[in-house]
């Protein structure tokens, strides 16, 4: 079973790169626990290549949509917020992962959105 992860970012933010890598990186983290204590042989399967895709979404609406489809689809999701430290406000909503979980099941909340 290949079992991979979806980083849908947002690119209305105007983040710069370290940041953008940053907010990447906490989603990343956020789901891979998640899915660690809640579905542990999909956390296993995903163990080898750690197989991570980041896509780009156009703003909230675009979060929220990856995010009603994920829970529509039983999948687990993260949602990262910034902590406003530097350039964004507090509570800004950076992205969001999907997985790690089933790429065919991955793909099919995320599968129509452009790489970033």
């Amino acid at each position: 079973m290949e079992v991979k992860q979806v980083i849908a970012v947002r690119t209305d933010l105007g983040m710069g790169r370290g940041k953008l890598a940053a907010q990447v990186g906490h989603a990343c983290v956020m789901g891979a626990e998640r899915v660690r204590l809640s579905r542990p042989e999909w956390y296993e399967g995903w163990q080898g290549l750690q197989m991570k895709v980041v896509v780009r979404v156009d703003g909230m609406d675009g979060i929220d949509d990856v995010r009603r489809r994920a829970a529509d689809a039983n999948l687990p999701w993260s949602q990262v917020a910034d902590a406003g430290r530097t350039q964004l406000e507090p509570g800004t909503v950076t992205c969001i992962s999907v997985g790690p979980a089933p790429s065919d099941l991955v793909d099919g909340v995320t599968g129509d959105l452009r790489l970033l």
